[in-house]
């Protein structure tokens, strides 16, 4: 009999394992039952007929469903989402980070995702005219003169470096994404002011929302003049009392007629931190409508609406630029006073009323995704090759520093960091490239990026010691230093993207019941919400036995087709989402609507999406490039770094949910367990030598890893100086290695040269 059980109680929990259906599993768990306990005539008088209910939608809705809702609404439970809230939430489409939500990820879906590359006439591109653009750029002499110089402000103008995003029949360059973040990023590696300049006309702006939500006559004229750069654009959103709160903008549009019967709109606003203000023809202007005499038939007030206002027009003001720590990028406050203009100028006309802030939550979705990750992940590659370079050629009581095993770590982390990062923008962006919008994903990738850029250009600098300090024309990491507080600024501070983005906005996003749940409770949808309900309970049953015995095996359960490299740690991701899918359900269970206040906690579950995510770029990269065997150790590390990121993130949740019963059940009993059983540990030493030769040895495999940045050709240039002395520092070291064995055994003195000793 024993036997039985337990072949019985292996078929239940695999059933579960799986996620069958209940009408599957509950017969069988019937059978456990009776056959292991004898429970008696009363229990399963109470036992089968609360199956049969269960099974039974009709009945189910009407005895359980409809007193449960009832108990929420009396409750407050139900989380209070806000219609500015809701169009967020439904701006961009799930993509990967559902799969993690899940609890059960396919990687087979995963893996054949697209890895983009780029066309001829993209690469062209980029090594012609971005290359002339980047060579033409001296960044020294940008900060010097607080401006690109009028060459190459007109040959960007020239050659449509702000029409990339437009389509070739309007005059654009018509380029992908990845054709987009290449040319950003290499300019990146140059010149961030250069790369801003570039990136603002194709990023959020007129040309953006013209392209998606734009009347025929107003692409017509607008696109054709962004493209050859007759206009050149920008977009007015940040207040001073309203920044990643944008829904609390101030600037308001009355509708009024004039003299002659027509209908207009007279503008107030007040702009700050405008990128490319002070010199912008076309203003994309963000504002709140309102309709006090109900001209329109619509109602007064009209809800945040986007226009183009021309620069021209009375009433506005392009203020003094501002001074982002001293990157002098044309930043610049916006003003306008009773500026008059028509219904046309709303982006998509008429029909664009009050459709401004769906128009910022999809381009933002997309944007996020390209813009910042292009250019950190330039400054991450050019900091790689400086520190890298500075390594070999800078020595310290004789020997070169890139042999100090303190160095050793932070050449590691550059490399490692460089390579997951270039990874990830590039799956990022072929999804984007396939139509995708992963709002969730893009927001990862904003915060991710940022800090990465900002903390590889620490350590590049630490290796630099007082060379990175002093400025002056040759040093390369300075201005890149001066800049990396302003990507972590921009499109949402990093703060808020952390604590209420990553898993606030992705939890509701992609779990695949929660939001369904939340609007049937809304419409008070009895039948709605006790589908999804139920079906929720089964997903939560199910990542509750996942979970558990993909802990217990260390996630071996999980089969991989893939490589003994990457199923090494797609088991541990099939383990951690199946923990993170369960920990979800029970936090949102636990805090209910107060959840959204809770950003400690769910900064730190985005932590683990983020890793999760970061991590299966890293193995999509290794993957599609063929598995190189000079690869492998990134992989090895970036896992193991990510690993450890979720393991920590798990722990720091068990012993922060509450001074509860249940809170401290966490914290002791689950929180020993969690760090007992840890899913992985910080990156083993033996790992940093062989990152740090990544970068101190010259290559192939150094230059695969910077791939895509400008490195000039001419001595005369700082970066081409540090080059000529790296190769030469790398070719001297067999020489210097010899000397040094002379002077050790005594056959030559120390400090004497040899055409001395000669005589």
């Amino acid at each position: 009999m024993e036997y039985i059980i337990f072949i019985l109680v292996v078929v239940l929990l695999s059933l579960w394992f799986v996620g069958v259906k209940a009408m599957v599993w509950m017969p069988l768990l019937a059978l456990v039952l009776f056959f292991s306990f004898d429970l008696g005539l009363i229990f399963w008088m109470f036992y089968i007929p609360l199956n049969i209910l269960i099974l039974l939608p009709s009945l189910r809705q009407d005895l359980l469903s409809r007193p449960l809702v009832g108990l929420i609404n009396k409750l407050g439970l139900m989380p209070r989402i806000s219609d500015t809230e809701k169009t967020a939430l439904r701006a961009g489409t799930i993509w990967v980070d559902g799969e993690f939500f899940s609890g059960k990820p396919n990687f087979d879906a995963i893996f054949k995702e697209v890895y983009p590359h780029l066309s001829e006439e993209e690469q062209d591109f980029l090594d012609n005219e971005t290359d002339t653009v980047c060579e033409m750029t001296n960044d020294w002499d940008v900060f010097k003169q607080r401006d690109l110089s009028a060459e190459v402000w007109q040959y960007l103008k020239d050659e449509k470096f702000f029409g990339m995003i437009i389509p070739k029949s309007y005059g654009g360059v018509g380029f992908s994404a990845l054709g987009h973040s290449a040319v950003i990023q290499k300019m990146a590696s140059r010149s961030q002011v250069l790369a801003i300049t570039t990136m603002v006309p194709n990023s959020l702006g007129p040309a953006e929302l013209l392209l998606h939500y734009g009347t025929q006559s107003q692409k017509d004229y607008y696109l054709p003049r962004l493209a050859d750069g007759r206009d050149i654009p920008c977009f007015a959103l940040t207040e001073p009392l309203a920044g990643s709160d944008a829904t609390s903008i101030s600037s308001s549009g009355e509708i009024f007629k004039d003299k002659s019967g027509n209908i207009k709109i007279r503008l107030q606003f007040e702009k700050r931190y405008i990128t490319l203000g002070a010199i912008a023809t076309v203003i994309g202007l963000a504002f709140v409508l309102k309709d006090p005499e109900n001209i329109l038939g619509k109602g007064e007030d009209l809800g945040i609406t986007c226009a183009l206002v021309t620069s021209n027009k009375r009433g506005v003001k392009q203020g003094r630029q501002h001074d982002p720590l001293g990157v002098p990028f044309i930043n610049s406050p916006l003003s306008g006073k009773n500026v008059v203009i028509g219904l046309d100028d709303i982006i998509g006309a008429e029909e664009g009323i009050g459709q401004g802030w769906l128009m910022l939550m999809e381009s933002l979705a997309v944007g996020r995704g390209i813009s910042l990750p292009s250019t950190s992940t330039g400054g991450v590659k050019l900091g790689a090759r400086v520190a890298g370079a500075y390594a070999q050629v800078r020595e310290q009581f004789g020997i070169s520093i890139a042999k100090f095993e303190g160095i050793e770590i932070e050449l590691a982390k550059i490399a490692g960091f460089t390579y997951m990062l270039d990874a990830s923008r590039k799956f990022t962006i072929g999804a984007i490239d396939a139509g995708k919008k992963p709002a969730v994903i893009n927001a990862v990738m904003k915060y991710h990026s940022t800090e990465k850029f900002r903390e590889v250009i620490n350590h590049a600098m630490d290796i630099q010691g007082g060379a990175a300090i002093s400025l002056g024309e040759r040093n390369l990491l300075a201005h890149a230093y001066f800049g990396a507080p302003v990507a972590i600024t921009v499109e949402g501070a990093n703060i808020m993207t952390r604590t209420l983005i990553q898993f606030g906005q992705g939890v509701i996003r992609c779990h695949p019941y929660a939001y369904k749940e939340i609007e049937a409770l809304e419409k008070g949808d009895i039948k709605a919400f006790d589908e999804y309900f139920f079906k929720h309970l089964g997903f939560t049953l199910r990542n509750m036995v996942r979970m558990t015995l993909l802990s217990l095996s260390r996630g071996y359960l999980h089969l991989s087709s893939r490589s003994s490299l990457t199923a090494k740690y797609e088991r541990k991701l099939v383990w951690a989402s199946a923990s993170f899918a369960f920990l979800t359900d029970f936090v949102m269970a636990y805090y209910g609507g107060s959840l959204k206040q809770k950003e400690k906690i769910t900064a730190r579950f985005g932590d683990i999406l983020s890793w999760m995510y970061l991590l299966s770029a890293t193995l999509k990269r290794y993957e599609s490039e063929g598995k190189r065997a000079e690869d492998r150790i990134y992989v090895q590390w970036i896992g193991d770094y990510a690993l450890n990121e979720i393991q920590e993130a798990f722990e720091q949740i068990c012993l922060n949910i509450d001074n509860s019963i249940i809170g401290k059940f966490f914290a002791y009993s689950v929180y020993w367990y969690v760090r007992l059983n840890s899913m992985g540990k910080k990156p083993k030493d033996v790992y940093s030598k062989s990152l740090a030769k990544k970068l101190t040895v010259p290559g192939q495999e150094r230059d695969s890893l910077t791939e895509g940045i400008y490195i000039p050709h001419r001595t005369t240039e700082s970066l081409g100086r540090l080059e000529e002395a790296f190769l030469f520092s790398t070719q001297a070291d067999s020489i210097i290695s010899k000397v040094k064995q002379e002077i050790h055994s005594g056959r030559l003195q120390k400090g004497v040269s040899l055409y001395e000793d000669a005589l």
